[in-house]
């Protein structure tokens, strides 16, 4: 087998459960592998550590098990059927039984399964891809999903071509890699606590639907009733339909994304309300920001695409926080509430929280944090591995 020698002492993180391997901690690859292969991981002193996907780059590997240098034959049906237990455990995989037939089914490293994403959606999984390794083994993770989920498994969708590492020669083109007999479709209507959304794996963002933002698109259901509501960066409208729900006076939903304002259209009227109650605007979020009126909204959502992807970005991503806030902060209405958030994996909680002060303070307006706000149960986050807790919110009183 192809193994992976660490440097003296660089064992530490491995004996603490990290599931990464950086490339600065080996000191020998022995054989040839290729990106993707399980290789396993051994102390200089030639002692067993882990074995994961090997990948060139600064993490060289992703762990997969502590436990034996290969994989057991059935290690894709366990790991499957251990995330949808936790699934069922925190009362999403029911079945839609509360109001819901969406989740995430595979947080990466939150599922000890670092480099895949798997979105269900009333019985479609799409799968993202983030190494070669999970991309090498996509067949076989879609044979353990049809053996989990049995027949009520519709589909089986690889969307890895933004995701998965172009450099290692892979064929990079999204579609089915299972799907029952009959089965053709690319969008269907799911449910979430019991609101409707139309769901397009094919063309959407993502796997199709901000998953990590169910409960609180909730909590903004519990305030919106009889507040004049601006969504900033709205996507298909996800909290903008919760707030109609709640009987917002009316809804302002903002995106530049002219597929997205359309879905949020089509998402509106799926769900039986009046169109009055909602104007869309296929717009530069920050743009209609500056041109708001101040007091017109007395709630808004602020919610935008990471401004950070990687450590370098990091100064440049906390000046944008902090000017987007400020804005959205002047221009809220007095006893207005602000629902801000970064999914800025490099940005952590008290970096961004630094960036709301520094941008109320910059506002001059007197402001309490009422929440602090998370990804929710299925985008789980394993306790080695705090990177993962990428979602961050606040929940601000803005008098």
């Amino acid at each position: 087998m192809n193994k992976v020698i660490l440097k003296k002492g660089r064992e530490e993180s491995l004996l603490r459960f990290h599931p990464w391997v950086f490339s600065g901690a080996i000191a020998q690859v022995i054989g040839n592998p290729a990106e993707g292969d399980v290789v396993g991981v051994f102390s200089s002193k030639g002692d067993f550590l882990a074995c994961g996907h090997y990948q060139i780059g600064s993490i060289a590997v992703r762990v997969l098990s502590f436990d034996a240098p290969t994989l057991p034959g059935d290690f894709w049906e366990v790991a499957i059927a251990r995330a949808l237990e936790v699934r069922r455990a925190v009362g999403l995989a029911c079945a839609g039984e509360n109001g819901t037939n969406c989740y995430r089914l595979v947080h990466g490293e939150g599922d000890n399964l670092p480099g895949l994403i798997i979105d269900y959606y009333d019985g479609v999984c799409v799968m993202q891809a983030h190494s070669a390794g999970m991309f090498r083994a996509k067949r076989q993770i879609a044979e353990a999903l049809v053996k989990v989920y049995g027949d009520s498994l519709k589909a089986v969708y690889d969307k890895s071509s933004g995701t998965a590492p172009f450099k290692a020669g892979l064929d990079l083109v999204d579609g089915y890699i299972w799907r029952a007999e009959g089965f053709s479709d690319d969008e269907q209507a799911v449910l979430e606590n019991g609101h409707k959304f139309l769901v397009n794996w094919s063309q959407g963002q993502k796997t199709g639907f901000f998953l990590d933002q169910r409960e609180n698109r909730a909590l903004v259901g519990r305030y919106a009733r009889g507040r004049n509501v601006l969504n900033l960066f709205c996507y298909t409208g996800g909290f903008s339909i919760y707030a109609l729900g709640a009987g917002a006076v009316h809804v302002d939903s903002v995106d530049s994304s002219r597929k997205a304002m359309d879905m949020v259209d089509r998402n509106v009227a799926l769900n039986g309300f009046d169109a009055a109650l909602h104007t869309g605007y296929c717009t530069d979020a920050i743009d209609f920001l500056k041109n708001v009126p101040e007091g017109k909204y007395d709630l808004m959502i602020v919610d935008p695409p990471a401004f950070a992807k990687h450590r370098g970005a990091l100064s440049n991503a906390l000046r944008a926080y902090q000017r987007l806030n400020a804005a959205a902060i002047s221009k809220v209405a007095p006893g207005g509430l602000v629902f801000t958030f970064s999914c800025s994996q490099v940005v952590d909680k008290e970096q961004f929280a630094l960036a709301v002060f520094s941008a109320a303070a910059q506002a001059g307006r007197s402001v309490r944090i009422l929440d602090r706000l998370n990804q929710p149960a299925d985008h789980s986050v394993n306790i080695y591995h705090p990177e993962g807790e990428y979602l961050k919110g606040l929940l601000l009183y803005v008098e």
